[in-house]
């Protein structure tokens, strides 16, 4: 269809860099496999907060610069994950990054988290019905952690999906499209405490000055709700390593771990871990999916 892979993929994420830190296996799997993988960022990520002191002149609060060089760590992160398809939602700088909850650039002029829900949803809906998803992935309605940015990502995520299926045909928009199957990104709580186990017998001898508890990772939930594990091949947790280093303002790696700018370490997971929320399961009930398009129609 329009010369498109058969298995078609497509992740909406908040910020540059949520991407690769949540789903650069999956993504680099499916790339690998020849599947068609497209990523739609939000914002820009203009109001994140940078490590590199070299780099620090580029915040909102100096020369406001950090969305364009996260363009470009972001295409740096992609080449790493042999990605092709990388857009911004309604196009670069379209929306702004909200800040954190309560911050008062969550009601500036722009902002992703003041947009209204089916204006934003519209430009994510012509992206689904050009490119015919089989599988969608996206947050949980709390955006893993509460960031104002990844709750709006779920909203226009789900609301998209359901407007790509029941909207008119529009010249602008294409024919309708139902997405298949549905996914929120998820950790289970036993690979939590398996990755923080790994911390503490690691000690000293990472860089990062702290370590992060496992209450402060998105998306921690008891392992019955994780219906799909994706991961575990070398060259895929390879390609995830090298795409979070390439967001260079925003994560530090160091080995089987990482830190963001709070500088407390955190375990870099090597296999993801979903729940599915529409479509139909491939797996027997009780067992976890371990390719996302089980049970797609071709």
């Amino acid at each position: 269809m329009n010369g498109l892979p058969a298995r078609r993929l497509l992740f909406v994420h908040a910020h540059p860099d949520d991407e690769s830190i949540n789903n650069g296996v999956t993504m680099a799997k499916y790339a690998a496999e020849g599947a068609h993988v497209a990523l739609v960022t939000c914002t820009l990520g203009e109001e994140g907060e940078v490590i590199p002191s070299g780099l620090a002149h580029l915040t909102a609060d100096r020369e406001d610069a950090l969305g364009a060089h996260r363009v470009a760590e972001l295409t740096a992160a992609m080449a790493e994950l042999g990605v092709a398809d990388h857009r911004f939602l309604g196009g670069p700088g379209r929306f702004r990054d909200s800040g954190m909850m309560g911050a008062p650039q969550n009601t500036r002029p722009g902002a992703f988290w003041a947009a209204e829900v089916d204006e934003a949803a519209a430009h994510l809906v012509e992206v689904v019905r050009e490119l015919r998803p089989q599988v969608l992935v996206t947050y949980d309605p709390d955006g893993g952690y509460g960031h104002p940015d990844h709750i709006q990502a779920h909203r226009v995520a789900t609301r998209a999906a359901e407007l790509a299926a029941s909207a008119p045909y529009r010249p602008e928009l294409g024919a309708p499209h139902a997405v298949e199957k549905i996914y929120w990104n998820r950790l289970p709580l036993s690979a939590v405490e398996e990755g923080f186990a790994r911390l503490r017998a690691a000690g000293t001898r990472t860089p990062f000055p702290g370590v992060a508890a496992p209450g402060d990772l998105p998306g921690v939930v008891p392992d019955e709700k994780i219906t799909a594990e994706i991961g575990g091949a070398p060259e895929h947790v390879a390609a995830k390593a090298a795409a979070m280093r390439a967001h260079v303002t925003q994560i530090a790696v160091d080995g089987p771990f990482f830190a963001l700018s709070n500088d407390l370490v955190q375990p870099l997971f090597t296999h993801e871990y979903y729940e599915l929320v529409a479509g139909a399961p491939g797996a027997p009930a009780g067992e976890r999916e371990r390719d996302l398009f089980a049970g797609v129609r071709a």
